[in-house]
């Protein structure tokens, strides 16, 4: 879930006022004029006088946001890595379940978590669930009786299909006994929602 902030636009000689939303990949603005900017098009960044002034190929857009202007000038110029917002640490127990990305494998071992594919290991601190379509949440009922403790459940799934919703997701893992707790955007095309034990259960 991105940062969204009430703030002023001037962008190709005008100056409108809506709703700035930072994201993981990009930024939007939505008002009298809509913009999106995706952050792998930035050319400079900078923030001075409550303003932060982001210049792409296509020319400069200034977004007034008094005090929280250098706090996206920083968060824009040293972005989360991705394990960071899955809270993930290194040599932690990960299980996987599903395919996933070879990268997304590559950086796990990198980072030393010792992983089991395709079922829960009695130590995991971390499941992963990839999920393309509605059926295969199927098998979270199940999943959800091998988690214990503070395990943390993550499902990844595609942004923007109608296979697969954030309602579809969030409905299975609360049907299954779970609560979610965060949303992280996983990559340019997938989101992750995390669940977890209610405390009662741990």
């Amino acid at each position: 879930m991105g940062d969204e902030l009430a703030c002023t636009l001037r962008c190709a000689g005008k100056t409108v006022c809506g709703k700035a939303l930072l994201e993981s990949s990009e930024i939007i603005f939505r008002g009298e004029t809509c913009l999106k900017i995706l952050r792998s098009t930035i050319t400079s960044v900078q923030a001075k006088d409550g303003e932060l002034h982001v210049r792409t190929k296509d020319g400069l857009a200034v977004f007034q946001l008094g005090p929280r202007a250098a706090e996206w000038h920083k968060k824009i110029t040293n972005p989360k890595s991705l394990f960071d917002k899955l809270g993930v640490n290194a040599k932690q127990s990960v299980s996987l379940i599903g395919r996933f990305p070879v990268e997304f494998l590559a950086d796990l071992k990198r980072q030393g978590a010792v992983l089991s594919k395709n079922k829960i290991a009695n130590d995991a601190m971390w499941v992963f669930l990839a999920a393309s379509e509605k059926k295969e949440l199927g098998c979270l009922s199940s999943l959800a009786k091998s988690i214990h403790g503070a395990t943390g459940l993550w499902i990844v799934y595609p942004k923007g299909q109608k296979a697969i919703t954030e309602a579809d997701v969030r409905f299975a893992g609360l049907k299954s006994g779970l609560v979610d707790v965060k949303v992280a955007s996983f990559s340019a095309t997938h989101t992750a929602l995390k669940f977890v034990l209610p405390k009662s259960k741990r």
